[in-house]
């Protein structure tokens, strides 16, 4: 797998490569498989559903990895708070007002379904394409269950960070304990890899980003490893902006996910040495094609040549984004 030797610091050329969001709504065939799922929270919760749409990017494009279809908010659904998502207005939940109905045993059983899904991909996939599981980081995802929607930035989550700072972090060791959990399951099931998404890095000023994303991922990444040694693990601090090397240097993670917003020489020049990237390619890049991606493209890999490097955009694919354009992508990265 070039994607786990990668991550093992081996420089492979070219270097391997996938796409966040690299399943949904540019593929017609992921749009005919919703539409068979009836809403998304079903077919997250539809393991063959699920293995479909995971496996649709790979057919057709031929990527490095296949990151496991679900969602970040399965696991506070499955940990008792309600879900729902709204027709062109993405995720809703009731603001969390207490911790009491969040049930730490109940929530594998919940989310059973994810754990199915996982195995048909890793006996589905082709044994050279890694499998990536993953998690919300819990800052990101405490975000969702105390403002109860996402976008904006998250003014109740970070208002009860200063004025109820025990409950915050109350919820914060719930959802430590639940990620592990949820994480290590996913690597039982056969995941090669995982990933934490820390959408919403970029709202936290310094104080907090330590106590509420470098400390729990520190926690997350050092339970793992130690019940499942060897396993790798990339994180993606998105908007991190100048916590970006403390967060590299002080979380254990393996490999350090760039957003667009991110150059990637000055990531290189500020993060511990050795330091493994994965990005950054601007989506809307991707969206318009033409010159303009295939100058950024060459300038990305001009960057990283020699050095283990995975190849990704700075944030999820958009589904405005032709088709040919991946496909162009990928033949640029692969003739490079």
């Amino acid at each position: 797998m070039r994607l786990i030797s990668t991550l093992n610091g081996q420089a492979s050329w070219p270097p391997p490569a996938w796409l966040m969001r690299q399943a949904g709504r540019y593929l017609p065939e992921y749009r005919a498989t919703r539409a068979q799922a009836g809403d998304f929270i079903s077919l997250c919760l539809n393991p063959a559903l699920a293995e479909e749409v995971t496996l649709q990017p790979i057919r057709k494009f031929g990527f490095d990895a296949a990151i496991l279809f679900s969602d970040i908010l399965i696991l506070p659904m499955a940990l008792g708070q309600g879900l729902r998502f709204a027709e062109g207005e993405g995720p809703r939940l009731p603001p969390l007002e207490t911790l009491s109905s969040l049930s730490l045993t109940a929530a594998p059983s919940r989310y059973a379904p994810v754990m199915e899904t996982v195995s048909r991909l890793r006996a589905s996939l082709p044994r050279e394409t890694t499998l990536i599981g993953f998690a919300g980081s819990p800052a990101t995802v405490a975000c969702y269950m105390l403002d109860g929607q996402g976008g904006g930035d998250f003014p109740r989550t970070r208002q009860l960070a200063y004025e109820n700072a025990a409950f915050v972090d109350q919820l914060m060791e719930i959802m430590v304990e639940a990620t592990i959990a949820y994480l290590s399951a996913q690597l039982q099931a056969g995941a090669d890899c995982l990933m934490l998404f820390e959408s919403w890095a970029g709202i936290f000023p310094p104080s907090l980003f330590r106590r509420l994303v470098i400390a729990p991922t520190k926690r997350i990444v050092s339970a793992l490893k130690s019940s499942h040694p060897g396993v790798k693990i990339i994180g993606f601090p998105r908007l991190a902006g100048l916590m970006l090397a403390e967060y590299a240097r002080e979380t254990g993670i393996d490999a350090v996910g760039l957003d667009t917003t991110t150059d990637l020489e000055a990531a290189q020049a500020a993060c511990p040495p050795g330091t493994i990237f994965q990005g950054n390619l601007d989506p809307l890049l991707l969206k318009l094609g033409g010159t303009a991606m295939e100058e950024a493209v060459a300038q990305i890999l001009e960057t990283v040549k020699g050095r283990p490097h995975i190849f990704n955009l700075g944030h999820g694919i958009t589904p405005d984004v032709p088709e040919a354009n991946v496909a162009r992508l990928m033949e640029l990265i692969r003739a490079a």
